[in-house]
């Protein structure tokens, strides 16, 4: 009995422990709620505004409220240049999709090797989860919010069947998952913060149905209502004299029988050497545990998260939009040709000066002098007549042409083809200025994509050293039409040293490259010492051109090249390799040189000194075949 009364003890001590957990993890996500209020505020100004909802302001109370006319006559149109603006960063954004080159861990051929399937390993997955596809809805939330998120995780629900386990469900290999996460959903444990690396818990909070949560959990939770926002077309009282119009704007919603899943991450410390992650769902305690995933440096637990920005705040975790910076000249550019359609409208409509009591009021107003009207006024009275108008003051054109040149000046972007500074008497170098110049304010989103690329690189390829312990197939389309078939698994991923391609600049285009590469040519920076151009350079730059699959001969060097390698791991056991008569003989022999210059060989040939000959033997072999 006191057995029982023991481990029921023990039960209720658990139980209160894991209360306790969830109500410290609750009132932490409602403080820093609370914390980023403001900044939620702003997001919502910023959407409701690229959508085209530009009437409406910040209450007293932090709420978005809508601002009504003050007279009914009052021309309340929305003239957008914000959203032009944002298609024309975002067209350009987009275009950046750099590929990564693995470092190897040093200079002998098999780490060359392991950091090549790294390469192949990250071009596969990128195809697979649509990797650029996501950057690009990112670039739209950095965008418009100033700040967007990429969460690089495992799903060990998906992938391969490797095996059943002892209930006879499936056991499958796992697979990366990698998701957009939006502002709204993450809560830094301060906004100081300038970057994730500053911060030492964060939050991931979204709201799920119940049923979600018991798919994703396998518990059942209370349900409630959850507010949310959605887009709506909600009539907000736009439009001219006598007619209103309808724009889409962000509202309040109730997402019914829903929970929140609040998941904070801590990062190690003394109490938690290998960091700390709780999630709780609704109000019960999924998991409390160590940081599962070994993404950190030097391999450390470390947050699953990437954040990029458009434009850096300093000393803000939260980047800055350039829309927040255009709403004011947006505001006034809306003020400013309102005005003149109002002043339109008084000299196509008239203002009538009319004598009191001498005609018909009511019937004045609603026919006003329409041409045939017979006009009855009282006997002895003046007759209603126009008030004469002035013509449109000068300083309303003036004001409109100076909020469309500041447009250009705060976004940093403009349409060339329809600017006004660009004439047919320009020369190219000049167009090309210009064009640069329009790029240049672009280099600090560009560059905060580009580390958002390589940061995810080095993440999903961390996770694949951790956990992809069975070996997995995979495989990799190149630009030419080729399919290639490969075998890997954690032990293949030897280096996580993840470099961006060298790119003079981030929004360059194919064009662009292309008479890069053709000016090369012309300076004969790329020919080797006898003036020539060498196999392997003929093939990337066909790559690069675009034109691999014009040459097919290409392919069969990329081949040769591959048996060569091929040939050396094989030769570097022991083992002779034929020589074909089918095999290229110079780039055979140039392969087999360049791997006996390298270290792995060195250490082979230490151990046996007989590799040394079955190289050279095969090396002859291919001299004696060329020359017959």
């Amino acid at each position: 009995m006191s057995k029982v009364k023991d481990i029921r003890k023990i039960e209720e001590e658990a139980r209160k422990e894991e209360r306790e957990i969830v109500r410290d993890v609750i009132e932490d996500f409602k403080k820093r709620a609370e914390a980023r209020k403001s900044f939620d505020t702003i997001w919502k100004i910023n959407m409701n505004f690229l959508m085209g909802n530009q009437y409406c302001n910040i209450g007293y109370g932090g709420e978005i409220e809508e601002s009504d006319r003050q007279f009914f006559w009052q021309e309340r149109e929305v003239f957008n240049h914000i959203a032009p603006i944002f298609d024309i960063r975002y067209a350009k954004l987009t275009k950046i999709k750099p590929d990564i080159n693995v470092l190897p861990v040093t200079n002998d051929e098999r780490d060359k090797q392991a950091a090549k399937v790294s390469k192949k390993i990250y071009r596969s997955i990128k195809n697979k989860l649509d990797i650029d596809g996501k950057v690009a809805q990112g670039i739209k939330w950095s965008e418009v919010c100033g700040t967007a998120f990429y969460k690089v995780t495992w799903n060990g629900e998906v992938g391969q069947v490797v095996g059943l386990g002892e209930d006879g469900q499936r056991i499958k290999s796992g697979e990366v998952d990698f998701s957009v996460v939006s502002p709204f959903e993450i809560y830094p444990d301060s906004a100081v913060h300038e970057s994730l690396d500053e911060c030492q818990s964060i939050i991931h909070a979204r709201a799920y149905t119940t049923t979600q949560i018991k798919s994703m959990y396998g518990i059942d939770v209370q349900g409630s209502d959850i507010n949310t926002f959605s887009l709506d077309n909600v009539s907000v009282g736009i439009g001219g004299l006598g007619f209103n119009g309808t724009v889409p704007k962000i509202i309040d919603t109730l997402q019914t029988d829903s929970a929140i899943v609040i998941e904070r991450y801590n990062r190690p410390s003394k109490d938690y050497p290998k960091g700390r992650l709780t999630i709780v769902a609704g109000d019960k305690l999924v998991y409390d545990g160590d940081l599962p995933y070994a993404i950190g440096v030097d391999g450390e637990p470390d947050f699953p998260f990437v954040r990029q920005t458009s434009i850096e705040e300093p000393g803000c975790f939260w980047g800055t939009s350039v829309i927040e910076r255009l709403i004011p000249v947006q505001r006034a550019y809306n003020a400013v040709k309102n005005r003149k359609h109002e002043f339109i409208n008084r000299l196509s409509l008239g203002v009538l000066s009319v004598e009191d009591g001498s005609v018909d009021l009511d019937n004045l107003e609603d026919e006003g002098l329409c041409p045939g009207k017979v006009l009855v006024y009282r006997q002895g009275a003046s007759e209603p007549k126009y008030l004469q108008t002035e013509s449109l003051p000068t300083g309303l054109n003036d004001e409109e042409e100076k909020l469309l040149d500041e447009f250009n000046k705060i976004s940093g972007v403009s349409d060339l083809l329809s600017a006004t500074s660009v004439s047919s008497s320009m020369s190219g170098a000049a167009l090309e200025l210009l064009i640069s110049q329009d790029e240049t304010r672009l280099n600090a989103s560009v560059e905060s994509i580009r580390a958002a690329f390589k940061n995810v690189a080095q993440k999903v390829l961390k996770l694949y050293k951790q956990y992809a312990t069975f070996p997995r197939i995979a495989k990799i389309i190149g630009e030419n039409g080729q399919v290639e078939m490969f075998y890997f698994s954690s032990s293949d991923v030897s280096s996580d040293d993840v470099e961006l391609e060298n790119q003079s600049d981030g929004t360059q285009s194919l064009t662009q490259r292309r008479e890069m590469i053709f000016n090369l040519l012309d300076k004969g920076v790329l020919y080797d010492e006898n003036g020539q151009l060498s196999n392997r350079m003929k093939a990337k730059l066909l790559d690069m051109l675009g034109l691999g699959i014009w040459e097919n001969a290409q392919d069969v060097r990329e081949l040769h090249i591959k048996k060569a390698g091929n040939e050396n791991l094989k030769m570097l056991d022991g083992v002779s390799c034929r020589v074909s008569e089918i095999d290229d003989n110079e780039l055979h022999i140039s392969e087999h040189i360049a791997f006996m210059l390298g270290e792995d060989f060195e250490k082979a040939k230490a151990k046996n000194s007989n590799i040394e000959n079955i190289f050279i033997e095969h090396i002859r072999a291919h001299k004696n075949s060329s020359e017959v």
